[in-house]
């Protein structure tokens, strides 16, 4: 009797661990709030409203954006933590919060290893050094000559903190003569550039698409895994032999710690199906100089860890001190 016992108990416990959470399947039972670490109209906030929109279709419950900008992306990533982790709040974020914050803030108002269920890795922004074509510079090289031979004139602007140090090597490396000029965002960066007043940028190539096309800028190098193939004349920076420290730009999703894990895997399988469709893939992500990667959750925070110490070897050789 006893053994006939311990058998029925090993079958339950075997059934149970096979069958999703209570919850899982009927997921989800009301509207989902997706928070955004960065302003409206950005390229987070257009494409998870655009995803957002596709997930509707799928689960019949609105998905409603609320934009948490400012404060270094620590305000969104602040409000996505302190979110009640029963998956009815995403949050999409950039990696600046989970990788580079922990190094150059002493304290943060979340734990960037243990406030989140890493959902998936989004995208990767593909990301472009072009200058102003009145500057006739097409190579590196060439870029540095020009600004040698106009001293104490050129500038440059980078969100990145991984290509501000880039081109500061560069500037080390060939005696090139530019100056730093930090923007808010990628819209005065672009205004800057083709205003002639910064002719430098390293931004996402999303912001230059128009101005690349029309030959107003013209693209030096891009940082991304192969060439653009909506540029594919303009060589990547591995091709160009760089190997040092760096981390990509990318947005990920992200849900609050302690969301029941069977959610974030349907919500990450959803997105992965959605993004997987050839139209909406080529539309919202490759033509907008995106590269799609959707990891699994595992997968993503594994690569989270290892980005987060490239982070502090980048940000311990820019010699910057935590505030």
């Amino acid at each position: 009797m006893k053994r006939l016992l311990s058998v029925l108990w090993l079958a339950a416990a075997v059934a149970l661990q096979g069958a999703p959470p209570a919850g899982a399947q009927d997921y989800p039972s009301k509207p989902i709030r997706a928070i955004g670490g960065s302003a409206p109209g950005g390229i987070s906030d257009v494409f998870i409203r655009t995803l957002g929109e596709e997930l509707h279709k799928r689960w019949g419950q609105p998905i409603v954006v609320e934009n948490r900008p400012g404060g270094t992306f620590n305000i969104g990533a602040r409000a996505c933590a302190e979110a009640p982790p029963d998956g009815y709040t995403i949050c999409i974020l950039p990696n600046e919060p989970m990788t580079y914050n922990p190094h150059l803030f002493k304290t943060l108002p979340f734990d960037p290893d243990k406030s989140f269920e890493p959902i998936t890795n989004l995208f990767f922004i593909v990301q472009v050094l072009a200058v102003n074509s009145s500057l006739n510079a097409k190579t590196l090289e060439q870029l540095a000559a020009v600004s040698k031979a106009k001293p104490n004139t050129l500038s440059y602007s980078s969100p990145s903190l991984a290509l501000v140090l880039f081109l500061e090597n560069f500037k080390r490396e060939t005696g090139a003569d530019m100056v730093r000029v930090p923007f808010k965002g990628g819209g005065d960066s672009v205004t800057g550039l083709i205003s002639g007043t910064t002719p430098v940028v390293f931004i996402g190539v999303g912001n230059l698409l128009a101005h690349l096309r029309s030959g107003a800028a013209t693209g030096l190098v891009m940082e991304s895994a192969q060439r653009s193939p909506l540029f594919p004349d303009i060589p990547t920076l591995s091709e160009l032999g760089y190997r040092g420290d760096f981390t990509r730009a990318y947005f990920g999703l992200y849900a609050p710690a302690g969301t029941p894990k069977a959610i974030v895997h349907k919500i990450r399988d959803e997105v992965a199906r959605i993004v997987s469709e050839p139209g909406f893939r080529d539309k919202n992500l490759v033509q907008r100089g995106l590269e799609p990667v959707l990891s699994t959750p595992d997968e993503f925070a594994r690569f989270l860890k290892q980005d987060r110490e490239i982070a502090g070897r980048i940000v311990r050789e820019s010699g910057i001190a935590p505030q």
